[in-house]
């Protein structure tokens, strides 16, 4: 099938490289010329694991290309994907300014009949705004040319991007019409040979079901962090109560981790979306409002027991930080608590020594230069000569180190640790203080 990806970022790359992939004819259409350009050189804007390859190797096959031409784009495929950002507006809510203006182009070139998917995530009522949107440019044009809108979700997670679009748990579709079923099921067929995936619902539910999953997800983060604060005060140790819990199949071990607070440019993003689209229909979603409460109140707790082990003046203090993306496999640090850490470690005059496996160009474009921020080569580099370790990101080469070559590079055997990866125990008896989400040191019962 022929397809247009409107889009070339995180969700429509990923979408447009997996659909050349199975041989569908795709073509993506960014305003960017410079990453247009890239990306036929196989300079890819982001870091997703086993995309690259993909990317260049369907281009170079003639499958999937790239182009500037909105009107091209248009005139390519039956098949409209639109996959544009959707940033949080100042008040928190989902700005379609992207997603409308890609609606208007598709009217804007069309003259034949276009099914028009929305890959972004968007609040329930955007179908709506789209059609709207779309029958206001084809009858300034005097045209009369039916059009489908399908609401068609991704559940993409960073860092396993690739496997989950080839592989997806399921296809979430969502229209009103029963004829373009068929074409849907002809463009997925290759991803659902081994049973059907497709769940097919009414517009709004499809559009509901991508906000509710994120949120559900970032719920039991926020949960588990609360518990984590519970266990610290009294007494118990997170881990044991996780292992507990996660052994009912009702719950389940997935997304129970306790840890410095979730980032990235999905939960914090949704969850505020969403409490902002109850807000605006006149309900108060008190769970929502707490997820995020509890989360932003997370993201301070490595800072705290930072200034619990050296008091508030950190002045001439350095600091290895181990992690700078939101979590592995990405080099995001959008609402990272990386970011929230340097900046309060900054503010009480300490420095920092930073390692990340993959976010270390996106931390010099967020910083730049500055005094009290150096970005290491090494992880064990940036422990030379620091006052302690703090961790934020779970790393797979952060799970087993030297801790020799640690204890002996720090100034002061204490770590902070953001994502529990070590067994306090253990790294106690190798001397170290260790504080972490629910655990070790962190245990003060009053």
């Amino acid at each position: 099938m022929k397809v247009s990806v409107f889009g070339i970022g995180y969700v429509g790359l990923v979408q447009a490289a997996v659909l050349a992939e199975v041989g569908h004819d795709v073509l993506c259409v960014d305003v960017d010329a410079n990453k247009v350009e890239n990306l036929k050189k196989g300079i890819i804007p982001i870091y997703e694991p086993g995309l690259t390859p993909l990317v260049k190797q369907n281009y170079e096959a003639g499958r999937l290309k790239f182009t500037t031409d909105a009107e091209e784009g248009v005139n390519h495929g039956v098949m409209q994907f639109i996959a544009v950002g959707t940033p949080p507006d100042e008040d928190g809510s989902a700005d379609l300014k992207y997603v409308t203006a890609v609606a208007r182009t598709i009217a804007q070139y069309m003259t034949e009949h276009k099914v028009v998917l929305d890959k972004s995530t968007v609040p329930v009522g955007t179908a709506d705004k789209v059609r709207a949107v779309m029958e206001e440019t084809l009858k300034a044009r005097g045209l009369d040319v039916t059009f489908d809108v399908v609401s068609n979700p991704e559940f993409l997670k960073e860092g396993a991007a690739v496997s989950d679009c080839m592989r997806p748990e399921r296809i979430v579709v969502g229209t009103d019409n029963d004829d373009v079923v068929e074409l849907l099921r002809e463009l997925y067929e290759p991803f659902n040979r081994n049973h059907d995936r497709l769940i097919l619902m009414d517009i709004r539910s499809a559009e509901l079901t991508k906000y509710a999953a994120n949120c559900m997800l970032a719920t039991k983060i926020s949960f588990m962090n609360e518990m984590s604060n519970l266990a610290e005060r009294l007494g118990a140790d997170i881990e044991k109560v996780r292992q507990g819990i996660g052994s009912d199949p009702r719950i389940g071990y997935h997304f129970i981790y306790p840890g410095c607070g979730y980032g990235g440019s999905c939960f914090p993003k949704d969850v505020q979306a969403l409490i902002r689209t109850a807000e605006s229909i006149g309900y108060t979603p008190r769970l929502l409002q707490a997820v995020e409460d509890v989360n932003d109140k997370q993201k301070t707790k490595l800072p705290t027991f930072i200034k619990r082990h050296f008091g508030d003046d950190l002045k001439g203090k350095t600091f290895a930080l181990w992690g700078l993306s939101f979590k592995p496999n990405t080099d995001d640090m959008r609402e990272a608590s990386s970011r929230v850490l340097m900046e309060t470690l900054w503010e009480a005059g300490a420095s920092v020594q930073a390692f990340d496996p993959e976010a270390m160009d996106e931390a010099q474009r967020i910083y730049g230069h500055r005094s009290d921020l150096k970005l290491m080569g090494t992880k064990e580099s940036a422990l030379q000569g620091a006052d302690g370790l703090v961790i934020c990101t779970e790393w797979q080469n952060f799970r087993a180190p030297d801790f020799d070559v640690i204890k002996n590079a720090l100034k002061e055997p204490v770590i902070f640790d953001g994502r529990n990866l070590y067994d306090p125990e253990r790294i106690s008896k190798r001397g170290f203080v260790y504080y972490a989400i629910g655990r070790g040191k962190s245990i003060d019962i009053a």
